[in-house]
């Protein structure tokens, strides 16, 4: 985005009078990462006000700053856009911004996988065209602005990942980017707390298709009879569904991974054989969704074949790792579900990679008031005979030792409430025949425990 201050004001509607002709080529909320060029937005919060900062801002080359108009001192001799809510400018910019951008707008929402099917599309598309998509966690009512606004003005295809914690966010971001192509990951039970059950989620998510465009076409988990039912209520939807079920338009089959990445076959709308450089038949579902938009958007099954093969996700999205101890850490420790939980789970049930298998399991968090039986439920899916040892953290995970220390002996399962060390101690037996899965929520920081075997 390159805006001249009086294009900035024009958009929001405030008086030009007083501005010159002062370029911004960005958006930044945070004095720690602005560039060069970039509009600083102030907030005034709880325990800060962001106008204490906008001099800083200034000092390492910001443009120019939004300021509130009843904040008392605006320095003197600067550029600034006077405005009555830094955060509702931020958005009104935004929108403008996006109503007269030319780039394809992809939305995805899902209980689990966004960042995961983000990453894995703009790979994809990323030799055939210029694609943006969202960094880091920047998918709410201001992270998601801000991904807009920093789009260059060349942008082929941007790939936005849409949060939400409750009814109507989602609706408020589809509102605010209108997507040409929407996607749904899955339905699970992160914010049950919030949302009352998996029904009241797959509502939450389902609010992608409100800003949709009229010509907009919806992919979503096909596997998911909440999401069915909701689709085969919107008769002009358009729609897609994908997954690992046949009566699915695209769904995949022959799933085997290595050491390498994952290996399947698709059936449907896409028929071959593919491979991507990513752990885990959740992934690979992940994969198909990114193959569909491919495709819509014009590449060949070839185009898709080579460029799956050099897909990289972001970090702690089974990632892998290997440890100073010889052991392979699977590193998926960025968030965590019962839905993901398990999935990962089967993968490392069912994985040759390597022989002796290693479970670091850490509490789900956002479950609600049913947090105990979704942490018990894990327990279903752990087999001794496929598990070799399993370690838990957290106070949530005593629900689950607590049916596991009837089945596994005691060398080979440990459980601690909030001792990193014990789990670092017990992992120093993983060598070069171990793989250890690290899995939970981000308020677990289980990487800590990583770091201990990379450093």
């Amino acid at each position: 985005m390159k805006k001249t201050l009086k294009q900035l004001a024009a958009w929001l509607n405030e008086d030009m009078a007083a501005l010159g002709d002062t370029v911004v080529s960005g958006i930044s909320i945070d004095t720690r990462t602005i560039q060069q060029g970039d509009l600083f937005v102030p907030f005034r919060g709880e325990h800060t006000n962001g106008h204490k900062f906008v001099m800083q801002a200034f000092e390492k080359g910001a443009g120019a700053s939004l300021w509130q108009k009843d904040e008392p001192n605006p320095p003197e001799g600067y550029p600034l856009l006077f405005v009555d809510d830094p955060e509702l400018a931020l958005q009104e910019m935004a929108r403008a911004y996006r109503n007269e951008h030319k780039a394809k707008f992809i939305g995805i929402t899902g209980s689990n996988g966004k960042t995961s099917t983000k990453d894995i599309l703009a790979g994809t598309l990323a030799p055939f065209f210029k694609v943006q998509k969202t960094i880091g966690n920047f998918n709410n009512q201001l992270g998601l602005p801000i991904t807009i606004l920093q789009l260059d003005e060349d942008t082929d295809v941007a790939v936005l990942e849409m949060g939400m914690s409750g009814f109507g966010e989602i609706e408020f971001l589809t509102k605010l980017a209108r997507p040409h192509m929407t996607v749904i990951t899955n339905i699970g039970e992160a914010h049950m707390q919030d949302l009352g059950s998996r029904a009241g989620i797959a509502k939450a998510k389902f609010e992608i298709i409100q800003g949709m465009q009229e010509d907009g076409l919806l992919f979503y988990d096909g596997d998911e009879p909440l999401l069915k039912e909701l689709v085969a209520k919107e008769q002009q939807l358009q729609s897609v569904p994908f997954g690992l079920e046949s009566n699915n338009l695209l769904y995949a089959d022959n799933i085997h991974a290595n050491a390498d990445g994952s290996h399947f076959t698709t059936h449907g709308l896409i028929e071959g054989d593919f491979f991507i450089s990513v752990l885990g038949k959740h992934q690979v579902k992940n994969t198909l969704v990114a193959m569909l938009i491919s495709h819509k958007l014009g590449l060949s099954n070839e185009q898709i074949r080579t460029s799956l093969e050099h897909v990289v996700l972001t970090d702690m999205r089974m990632q892998q790792v290997l440890g100073t101890n010889g052991a392979l850490f699977i590193n998926d420790a960025y968030n965590a579900a019962p839905t993901s939980v398990k999935a990962a789970i089967q993968f490392m049930a069912t994985s040759t990679i390597r022989p002796e298998k290693w479970l670091v399991l850490g509490d789900m968090l956002e479950l609600g008031p049913n947090e105990q039986r979704f942490h018990e439920g894990l327990a279903e899916h752990i087999n001794e005979d496929e598990i070799d040892y399993v370690c838990l953290f957290g106070p949530r995970m005593l629900y689950l030792y607590k049916i596991l220390k009837e089945r596994f002996e005691a060398e080979r399962l440990l459980y601690t409430e909030d001792d990193y060390t014990a789990i670092i101690e017990k992992l120093k037996q993983a060598n070069e025949s171990s793989i250890v899965l690290l899995k939970g929520s981000r308020g677990m920081k289980l990487e800590t425990i990583l770091k201990a075997f990379t450093s």
